[in-house]
């Protein structure tokens, strides 16, 4: 179906489902026969009764009541949490990728397990000209155009990478005018000039690629890699200006201006396609944009080497957060780890899925190599791969070598917990402060967070390294204990996450 097409029908059946109830199934079998998925969402315009609205208000209710400071008060609309990062294939490679049976069966385990928007990688693209193409075409347009149709005749979305900056310096069109001298990245096979934001060049040549790549191959927006040394870092703010380089807004540690201007032309234009802009800017920080809105998710933890740290820096950015801990430079002391630090802040962690990462993509002739962290990680899951490939568990560059079998089941137990807190419509309080929700203050290094919707949870996290107990003000059930009856005494054991069900 013609992309253009495939939005046409999507607002239209947007704009109807918000108004009826009854011809619900009827939609969802117009949908599925014009190819579209139906929509995953509950509605609370089309779905909630005069019961479940009653619910609803009543558990905001004692919220508002009991709750009087807490980080931050946000309400849940138009949110997929449930998202996983999908390794296409090896790239740089001998040979383009080429979805087929494997990736059938991959997507129907992505499926079953409840993801909801895929995102691809830099190997989506031929940035280095190995199949003809560059970083703005796919390396199998036929292919990858075939493999956004798979994942969309299963319900999911795809994000597909780009970057408003880096370009590479050995690409044909690239002229050293748009960025400052110095201004480069090089690990792997990258070696990638970052572009000033500020150059008329630079948009004229990216902002028209960028363009076609949302309208070209029928994904549902973008994965988009800042390329941007902020402000605030003192090695940008010692870089003379590039050639092509206009002063046309204040540029503060505080406040990157060109760089806000851009990312809000390129939101602006997937937001006109009905799309989604997943940004990623650098480790864990976020756009110093003063408030302007510039991305839908924003992915941090690249390069961080602290799951603590990491909490602590993000916690109380805007939603919505898709935290990446990156196994090459960090370590979790368990599989639950993940979720401890980010679902009592309305975040969910990404999964890693796909093809296997194997490491091929570090040792292909003729490709120009820079011996780091990255390519060591190519040697150690390559090395994995050739002595047992059923022991490897490693689909990004991100994720462990050789990775843990137990990692996928445990983010489909927690994201099975998650999705019940998100629902549309609920109202989050992270990180309580005073209230009346407890008989006694937080023991220390407690957090509480509380989500009301049709059913009020409580999210109990214990960051310290010894058990304490907590006691609520009302009656709550614990939600993996199906059978009980209720409790005010809870118990937290050293770094556990518990979540409650108001009785």
């Amino acid at each position: 179906m013609d992309r253009r097409q495939f939005l046409r029908l999507g607002a239209t059946t947007t704009a109807a489902g918000s108004l009826w109830s009854t011809t619900g199934a009827l939609a969802d079998e117009q949908n599925l026969a014009a190819g579209l998925a139906t929509d995953p969402l509950p509605s609370l315009l089309r779905d909630y009764s005069e019961e479940e609205h009653r619910r609803r208000l009543q558990n905001i209710g004692r919220c508002t009541r009991a709750i009087r400071s807490c980080m931050r008060k946000h309400l849940v609309t138009d949110y997929l949490p449930a998202q996983c990062c999908y390794n296409l294939g090896e790239y740089p490679g001998r040979a383009p990728y080429d979805p087929d049976e494997i990736d059938e069966e991959e997507l129907d385990r992505l499926r079953d397990h409840g993801v909801q928007v895929l995102q691809v990688f830099d190997d989506w693209n031929d940035s280095l000209g190995l199949f003809g193409g560059d970083k703005y075409t796919a390396c199998n347009p036929e292919g990858y155009r075939r493999f956004i149709d798979m994942a969309h005749r299963r319900g999911m979305k795809v994000l597909t990478y780009t970057s408003p900056c880096f370009i590479e310096r050995a690409h044909p069109e690239f002229k050293q005018a748009w960025s400052r001298e110095g201004d480069f990245l090089v690990v792997g096979y990258w070696d990638m000039a970052r572009c000033s934001p500020a150059s008329p060049g630079w948009r004229g040549f990216v902002l028209p690629r960028i363009a076609r790549i949302l309208d070209e191959y029928g994904s549902d927006g973008i994965y988009m890699d800042g390329g941007y040394l902020a402000n605030q870092h003192a090695a940008k703010r010692a870089m003379p200006l590039a050639q092509d380089e206009v002063e046309a807004f204040e540029e503060t540690p505080e406040h990157d201006g060109a760089f806000a201007d851009l990312l809000a032309l390129v939101y602006a234009e997937v937001k006109h396609r009905g799309g989604i802009l997943k940004l990623h800017v650098n480790a864990a920080e976020q756009p110093q944009c003063d408030g302007l809105k510039v991305y839908d998710y924003l992915w941090v933890g690249e390069g961080v080497a602290g799951a603590d740290g990491l909490r602590e820096t993000v916690k109380n950015y805007a939603p919505y957060l898709v935290p990446c801990i990156d196994l090459g430079f960090a370590s979790v002391e368990s599989e639950d780890e993940p979720f401890l630090h980010s679902i009592p802040y309305l975040q969910f962690p990404v999964l890693m899925g796909g093809r296997k990462f194997t490491g091929e993509r570090g040792m292909i002739p003729g490709v120009k190599y820079n011996d780091d962290f990255w390519m060591q990680r190519c040697r150690d899951a390559w090395a994995q791969y050739q002595a047992d490939p059923d022991k490897l568990f490693c689909y990004s560059a991100w994720d462990a070598v050789p990775g843990n079998a137990e990692s996928r089941p445990t983010h489909a137990r927690w994201l099975k917990r998650y999705l019940p807190l998100v629902e549309e419509g609920t109202w989050a309080w992270l990180e309580i402060g005073d209230s009346t929700l407890f008989n006694a203050p937080l023991p220390e290094g407690v957090v509480a967070s509380a989500f009301a919707n049709r059913d009020l949870h409580l999210v109990l996290a214990n960051y310290g390294r010894t058990p304490v107990e907590v006691q609520t003000a009302a009656t709550y059930t614990d939600v993996d204990d199906a059978r009980a009856t209720g409790s005010i005494t809870w118990m937290l054991g050293p770094r556990t996450l518990r979540i409650l069900r108001f009785v």
